[in-house]
């Protein structure tokens, strides 16, 4: 039953008159009971209510491609040399029906998302590293080693930043960018 589910998810204009009919169906019964003439306009739109639902779960779709696929059987049990039916007997070559083609375009396009956000990410790590300082300097700038840990990285940025903090007495806003940098190269 997840498939229908999608389905109605996605064909929402469709459920929401299947709702609608549903309501004004309701409405109509209620006022057979004191005016009988109502109730053949509510048979009319109870008939609706059905059908729209019908397709918007997914049920006559799967029940025409049911159809498709049996004819398409049928005619390939040799009504012609090649194996196929004639006129009429369903589809020439092999295809999927259209919620397998929905599935497989979803996922080409999470992997188009994926692969252009992991190129904005290397372009943004790119772009920190040539606008900022080389490694060695930022090792400098915050007075460890090059391939100091990231733990003594953080503990280093820690205490230079409370020296250069802008709001510190001896602060300084430029110093204060620079550590920043520095401590954003070593922790790529």
């Amino acid at each position: 039953m997840p498939f229908q589910r999608s389905c109605v998810q996605q064909n929402r204009l469709v459920t929401g008159l299947a709702g609608a009919f549903a309501v004004m169906t309701v409405m109509l019964a209620v006022g057979g009971l004191f005016v009988p003439p109502l109730f053949i306009p509510a048979v009319v739109f109870a008939a609706v209510t059905y059908f729209l639902y019908y397709q918007a779960s997914g049920r006559l779709l799967n029940r025409i491609y049911n159809s498709v696929e049996r004819q398409a059987a049928a005619g390939s049990r040799g009504r012609e040399p090649g194996g196929r039916g004639g006129f009429g007997a369903g589809p020439r070559e092999e295809w999927t029906p259209p919620r397998e083609e929905q599935r497989q375009r979803a996922r080409r396009q999470r992997v188009r998302q994926e692969g252009r956000r992991r190129q904005r990410n290397g372009s943004r790590r790119q772009q920190v590293h040539q606008s900022g300082p080389t490694p060695r300097e930022a090792s400098q700038v915050l007075g460890v080693a090059v391939d100091a840990d990231e733990s003594t990285v953080r503990r280093a940025y820690r205490e230079r930043i409370k020296e250069v903090h802008p709001d510190a007495d001896s602060g300084d806003e430029e110093e204060f960018k620079r550590v920043q940098k520095a401590y954003e190269v070593l922790t790529d």
